[in-house]
C-alpha cells in the first residue's frame, strides 16, 4: 500500500497553516460549524481552481468520484454542493483576505532578486484592469449597458515574478484612475503611457522618490492632493 502524500496535498504543506488558524480564530470562522471548516473549505476551493472546475454541481461530482483520496488531501469527506454554498456565502471574507495577503508577502520574498531586463533595484508595478462581462439576466446588480452587465478587476502586478499585491472588484462603470484613491501609496515614482508631462501630480510624486515605478496608468487626474501641494518638478 502506498503511503506517500497526494501531489495536492503536498501543495498544501507550503501554505501558512498556523498563521491561517490564527486568522481564522481571530474572526471565528469555525464557530458553531459541524461539518466542512474554514481549512476544508479552502482546500476545497483551491482544488477547484486547480483542476479548472466550473461549478459548485462540477466540484461535488468531481470530489465524489474520488471519495476514497479525501482524507488524503485534507478533506474529510464528500461536499455537498449546498453545504458549500453556505459556507461561501456566511464565511468572514476577512479569513482569506488575511491569509492572501500573508501568501503574497513570501512569494514576493522569492522573486525579490529576479532579473526582468530592466536596470532597477526596486519594485516595478503595473496597473491594469479586466472587464467581465455577465448575463444582465443573471446579474441585476451589476450593470454596465443597457444590454449586459459586467464587473471590472483592477490588479497591481508586481513585475518581479508578476504577483499581484493588489485586487480590487468593482462594478462596471467605475474608470480605472478611480481605484487609485483605494492604492496604500508608497513611496513610489510614477509614469504614465500617455504623457507623463500631462500629469503635474505624477511628475511631482516622480521628483518627491524617484525609487520606483508604477506603470501603465491610463487617463490618470489629478487625484492625490497630497502630492499637489508638492515642489514644482519643473524648477
Amino acid at each position: 500500500m502506498y503511503l506517500g502524500k497526494t501531489l495536492f496535498a503536498q501543495a498544501m504543506d507550503f501554505l501558512p497553516w498556523k498563521t491561517f488558524y490564527r486568522i481564522v480564530n481571530r474572526y471565528g470562522g469555525d464557530h458553531r460549524t459541524r461539518s466542512l471548516s474554514c481549512a476544508e473549505q479552502f482546500r476545497v476551493m483551491a482544488f477547484a481552481q486547480l483542476t479548472y472546475r466550473e461549478s459548485l454541481r462540477d466540484i461535488e461530482v468531481c470530489l465524489a468520484a474520488q471519495a476514497g483520496k479525501l482524507y488524503h488531501m485534507g478533506i474529510g469527506a464528500a461536499v455537498a454542493r449546498s453545504t458549500l454554498a453556505d459556507a461561501n456565502e456566511s464565511r468572514d471574507w476577512r479569513i482569506y483576505f488575511e491569509l492572501a495577503q500573508r501568501l503574497i508577502i513570501q512569494a514576493r520574498a522569492l522573486y525579490v532578486d529576479e532579473d526582468f531586463g530592466v536596470e532597477l533595484a526596486n519594485t516595478v508595478y503595473a496597473l491594469d484592469a479586466t472587464t467581465i462581462d455577465l448575463c444582465l439576466s443573471m446579474f441585476p446588480w451589476a450593470p454596465f449597458r443597457s444590454t449586459k452587465a459586467a464587473v471590472k478587476l483592477h490588479t497591481l502586478l508586481d513585475l518581479r515574478g508578476s504577483i499581484p499585491t493588489f485586487i480590487h472588484i468593482s462594478d462596471g462603470k467605475m474608470h480605472d484612475v478611480n481605484v487609485l484613491d483605494l492604492l496604500l501609496i508608497e513611496e513610489i515614482s510614477m509614469q504614465s503611457e500617455r504623457c507623463p508631462s500631462r500629469y503635474p501630480v505624477l511628475a511631482t510624486a516622480a521628483r518627491l522618490s524617484p525609487a520606483m515605478n508604477l506603470l501603465r496608468l491610463i487617463g490618470v487626474q489629478s487625484r492625490f492632493p497630497s502630492f499637489a501641494a508638492g515642489p514644482d518638478p519643473s524648477s
